[in-house]
């Protein structure tokens, strides 16, 4: 049974003029790693807190027993959700009922441009990345910002060795 992604690939609405990023995100989780970090809706949101605090991350996706996508828990979501709200108790609430259910994915032929676009339209941290299917990977607000910064860096070099001559 195939499990039915909402997926969102927006096209650049950013205006041309600028420097276009138009390599495919495979080529950023080339670089930063392919591993995600997951958990099951049925543990609690404490745990949840714990181990992103523990792996340095600020989310985690939320795969159900099949093992597909059942949404992404973000720092946000726990706050918002179950931290603020008065009365909930983290140890006791369970993932599933603080969850972001509609998660926005993108394929691994998308550009950075575009998650970028997305990310800042849907005002998001986080992009799953799927292939055929299945997780692939995941990146985030700062791995492009790193991705891009880098590439700068690199055109940058080029650039002033092209005008001094030694390219």
């Amino acid at each position: 049974m195939k499990q039915k992604l909402r997926v969102v690939c927006l096209a650049a609405t950013q205006e041309k003029g600028g420097s276009e990023m138009n390599t495919p995100v495979a080529q950023v989780l080339d670089r930063k790693g392919r591993e995600v970090e997951t958990i099951a809706p049925t543990e609690t949101v404490y745990n949840a807190v714990k181990r992103m605090e523990e792996k340095g991350i600020g989310c985690l996706v939320v795969l159900g027993k099949s093992g597909r996508i059942a949404g992404i828990l973000s720092e946000r979501d726990c706050i918002r959700k179950a931290f603020l709200p008065d009365g909930q108790e983290p140890h006791k609430l369970l993932v599933k009922d603080v969850m972001t259910k509609k998660v926005v994915y993108v394929t691994s032929d998308t550009t950075v441009d575009d998650c970028m676009a997305l990310i800042t339209q849907k005002r998001i941290r986080h992009l799953p990345v799927i292939e055929a299917d299945k997780l692939a990977g995941i990146i985030s607000i700062g791995d492009l910002v790193k991705f891009v910064s880098h590439e700068q860096d690199l055109m940058i070099r080029n650039l002033e060795k092209y005008i001094e001559g030694s390219l």
